[in-house]
């Protein structure tokens, strides 16, 4: 939750941010920037899943033979990076408007009035530590998943992914997708607080965000509530991502080296 990055005595802990902000401000509260949010996020997830898959092939038919945790890292990181500078302007007004309430309403008065009054800077101001945030959150998340369902594949379920079900296959999107998204959040969630910080302008810099918020604290604060968040939410990312490939007629997201394995052992014994 946001107040709790941006208001570290007032919101000492999880429950004190619900109920103080439920005493004060009302239900409405909760709501607050979420058109922001949802439109934002939306972008940066069509941006991440879409174009992650699209730079794996690129890079992939690059050379066949390369590391493939290697392609993983610098295709999630490809993508990343144009889906945050997708994300920022909604980043920027979400996090404006769910910390100083009387700042604007939502989206559509909270973006001329940044812009109006600070410009494109203004709506970029957090881009770096935002990629600080999500790049390693990216990079880890995609690789965690690819592992995950390469490892559920090969040692759980020991079958080829064309032999499962239907439902088989988004059992185990969802599994790898908790995992990837939970890990993910420990990874991200220093540089999470910073964009925070910086957004709400506690700190003009991310030197003096780090000095501000205290190195411990960067790792730890709001890190449970983030975890509870963001690891279903990339769960159903996955979900509803991989609802549509198959329904597409595209296989199920994830690599599984067992499945190439077997496929160059038959071509060679057909030679």
């Amino acid at each position: 939750m946001q107040h709790t990055n941006v208001h570290p005595i007032k919101y000492s802990s999880i429950s004190t941010c619900f109920t103080t902000l439920l005493r004060e401000q009302g239900p409405s509260a909760f709501w607050r920037g979420w058109t922001g949010k949802f439109f934002g996020y939306g972008v940066q997830g069509a941006c991440r899943f879409g174009l992650y898959e699209y730079f794996k092939k690129v890079y992939s038919n690059l050379r066949v033979d390369q590391n493939k945790s290697l392609v993983f890292f610098v295709s999630s990181a490809s993508a990343e990076v144009i889906a945050n500078v997708a994300l920022c302007p909604f980043e920027a007004i979400k996090v404006r408007v769910q910390a100083q309430p009387h700042f604007a309403k939502g989206l559509t008065d909270g973006f001329p009035r940044i812009y109006a009054s600070e410009g494109i800077h203004g709506l970029y101001r957090g881009l770096i530590p935002l990629l600080g945030r999500n790049l390693p959150f990216s990079i880890v998340m995609f690789s965690t998943f690819e592992h995950t369902v390469n490892f559920l594949y090969r040692n759980i379920i020991q079958k080829r992914k064309e032999q499962c079900s239907r439902a088989q296959q988004l059992g185990v999107t969802c599994l790898a997708g908790y995992a990837a998204g939970s890990i993910g959040s420990i990874i991200s969630n220093p540089a999470d607080n910073i964009v925070a910080s910086l957004n709400n302008k506690k700190a003009s810099s991310v030197k003096l965000a780090v000095k501000k918020i205290g190195f411990l604290n960067l790792f730890t604060r709001s890190l449970p509530i983030r975890i509870m968040l963001v690891g279903p939410v990339v769960t159903l990312q996955w979900l509803f991502y991989d609802t549509i490939k198959i329904f597409s007629g595209l296989p199920t997201s994830g690599h599984v080296s067992k499945d190439i394995e077997e496929d160059k052992m038959a071509e060679s014994h057909s030679r």
